[in-house]
């Protein structure tokens, strides 16, 4: 019986992008033999990461990505690798290849963008009427004095207006800084603060669950006497902008004179024509802030140029996008993969699904009626998100047949075969791909990403990604395959983070210290003896127990597989005996109560995978485990609070705080 879930048809290899590209750079690829296209596909990842330099301008001339000013050589590393510099001489835009070059032509009354709120009204905006509501909020930043150079915040919920921001503040050269519009506001201020914000983007309020909530006023609390902070745009999401008036909810939004406009006035009475600047390659597009819930963020900064073909790339040849694909991704702006999608999908002119609200409100289907109602190509998840969707039961999407769909995609973390597998036969009905992405903000795109001309094992990530010369190693900076290691990068990539944001003594002791001119990147992973690669989470997460280190993600998984657990969290407290011990927390499935019994069963799934060393210390019974917004469960945050810690830091990233309350009083 073959390891594989999936195996690609022959039609699909042909279709396929990536095949389009091989065969352009001399490669073979005959559908009618999967194994030998699977070979060559392995083969041909392998020569773009020995020769990256050579891979990119191909893979640009591929996109027909295009440019003010045509670069004059692809890379320069005479300042290390740290320092790489990318398309020397070149001069482009964001705004040119995701908005302008499709306004006019065959694309521009094509769907560009279709949003969607929470309380179900849909706006839908071709190519076209996406230039010009950039080009309104293009000249609204000039009047407010924004230029190159200058940052820009967005604290907004997942609206159309968001994607019109991002754009047109990239389209001026000024830098676009997405934050979480669920951040309390010190976190916001912090960030405010940090990068010297000129124009704050935010919204009177939102939904969540049908409730009404404020954006405003957490606003008003972060900027509160922050010179920098010039103008503040709002947008009336609550008060009437967004939806026919008859929809608007009556809801205060407080405004101060001088400084706070509203969008209606700012942005709508502007005209719709403004020049998309010419910038060098490398001029800074995008600042995104790591997690502070380890310390305090860093700002990781994007180009024009890297953004895009990184985000392009991986859009066309692991997604492998189309005209008339619909592409929805789940996430909010604050996370990367908000302007990846944007960025990624207007790149190729495909449309694209943004949503406000819960996957699972106000029915446990709504996720999956929206894919059936705007007929939605590309499906993309968190493994956590599926694992909570799972709970609800089959029923709920076994009612939606989603033919539309034809691939799926994951991030965020590690999965578990059980809900890998009922994302793929309950979401895909087994006949879709998963492709499993890895990568990070530091890189605003994928270090790891399967190819759909090949076949997949279940929760790999199959393959390296196009020009990305990853490896594992181990402490003593060896290549090491079938093993748990550093994934580390050899060579530089034009997406990687040009610094951060006023510290690049940080940003190279980040990155770049522990391993001579490789980028480490902080995860645990491993490539088996086939070549495929499986993640296993953050290596900081890491256990050694009695001298052997082991990933959380390794003990969840075992958790999982048994029948009664949904989801788990592992951390490590201390032991003098064994230096840790493992303490588990797990969910279980409706139909599951805790008991003494299960406990040791769970106890014992543990030791059967793993060992007698890994033997969990005690496995705690919770209702729900606690979560960043973009669903990754925040282990050190429940390792401090179940020691007692009281120093929990930064806690605006948590998106259900009584589960985090809820860990001390765990049984």
């Amino acid at each position: 019986m073959s390891e594989f879930v999936w195996t690609p048809s022959p039609e699909i290899i042909e279709n396929a992008n990536i095949t389009r590209l091989m065969r352009r750079l001399g490669v073979e690829v005959d559908p009618r033999h999967p194994d030998q296209v699977a070979r060559h596909a392995r083969d041909f990842v392998r020569r773009t990461q020995d020769a990256p330099a050579g891979f990119w301008d191909a893979a640009l001339r591929d996109m027909d990505m295009a440019w003010f000013k045509p670069y004059e050589r692809t890379l320069d590393t005479s300042r290390g690798n740290a320092w790489a510099d990318w398309f020397i001489g070149g001069e482009t835009n964001i705004a040119l290849n995701c908005v302008d070059r499709h306004a006019k032509g065959p694309r521009a009354a094509k769907p560009a963008l279709i949003a969607e709120t929470e309380d179900g009204l849909v706006g839908q905006y071709t190519f076209a009427e996406l230039a010009t509501e950039v080009g309104k909020v293009a000249n609204a930043l000039k009047a407010c004095g924004v230029g190159k150079g200058d940052t820009v915040a967005c604290y907004m919920p997942m609206v159309a207006e968001v994607v019109f921001a991002m754009l047109a503040t990239q389209k001026i050269g000024a830098i676009f800084i997405p934050v979480f519009s669920g951040y309390a506001p010190p976190a916001l201020r912090e960030r405010l603060e940090d990068a010297e914000v000129k124009v704050l983007f935010t919204a009177d309020g939102s939904l969540r669950r049908g409730q009404p909530f404020s954006i405003k006023e957490q606003a008003d609390k972060a900027v509160a006497g922050l010179d920098c902070v010039k103008h503040v745009i709002v947008l009336r999401r609550l008060g009437g902008d967004v939806g026919p008036p008859d929809n608007a909810h009556e809801f205060p939004c407080p405004m101060t004179p001088g400084r706070d406009l509203f969008w209606r006035e700012a942005v709508c009475t502007q005209s719709p024509d403004c020049e998309t600047l010419p910038l060098p390659s490398l001029t800074p597009a995008l600042m995104l802030y790591t997690s502070g819930t380890t310390g305090k963020p860093k700002g990781t900064v994007h180009t024009h140029a890297g953004c895009m073909v990184q985000m392009g790339k991986e859009l066309l040849y692991n997604f492998d996008v189309k005209d008339g694909d619909r592409f929805w991704w789940f996430s909010d702006i604050g996370w990367m993969m908000g302007p990846w999608e944007i960025i990624g999908c207007f790149m190729h002119g495909v449309t694209l699904v943004i949503f406000e609200g819960a996957p699972n409100y106000p029915e446990p289907d709504r996720l999956w009626a929206s894919v059936e109602k705007h007929q939605a190509t590309h499906l993309g998840i968190s493994p956590t998100a599926i694992r909570m969707l799972m709970r609800a039961g089959d029923e709920w999407v076994d009612k939606h047949a989603m033919t539309s769909l034809r691939v799926l995609g994951s991030t965020g973390e590690p999965w578990d075969p059980e809900s890998y597998m009922w994302f793929f036969n309950k979401v895909g009905k087994g006949r879709l791909p998963i492709i499993n992405i890895s990568g990070g903000t530091d890189i605003v795109g994928c270090f790891m990403a399967p190819l759909p001309i090949m076949p997949l094992k279940a929760c790999t990530l199959q393959s390296p990604g196009l020009g990305m010369d990853i490896d594992v190693f181990n402490e003593d900076g060896k290549s090491v395959i079938d093993e748990v290691g550093y994934l580390v990068c050899r060579k530089p990539a034009p997406s990687m983070t040009r610094g951060l944001w006023k510290n690049e003594e940080k940003y190279l002791e980040t990155y770049w210290s522990k391993f001579p001119e490789t980028w480490n990147h902080g995860d645990w992973a491993k490539v088996d003896k086939d070549g495929d690669w499986f993640l296993f989470g953050r290596a900081d997460d890491t256990m050694k127990i009695a001298g052997r280190r082991v990933g959380p993600g390794e003990i969840e998984a075992a958790l999982i597989d048994h029948d009664a657990v949904s989801e788990a969290a592992a951390i490590g407290v201390p032991d003098e005996l064994k230096g840790t011990e493992v303490v588990c927390f797990v969910v279980l499935h409706k139909q599951f109560k805790p008991s003494e019994e299960l406990r040791n069963e769970l106890v014992q799934s543990v030791v059967n995978a793993l060992g007698k060393v890994d033997r969990p210390k005690a496995v705690l019974f919770v209702d729900d485990l606690p979560k960043t917004r973009s669903a990754k469960i925040l282990r050190r945050l429940i390792q401090k609070k179940y020691l007692g810690q009281t120093n929990m830091g930064d806690l605006s990233s948590v998106a259900n705080p009584e589960a985090l309350e809820a860990i001390s009083k765990a049984t």
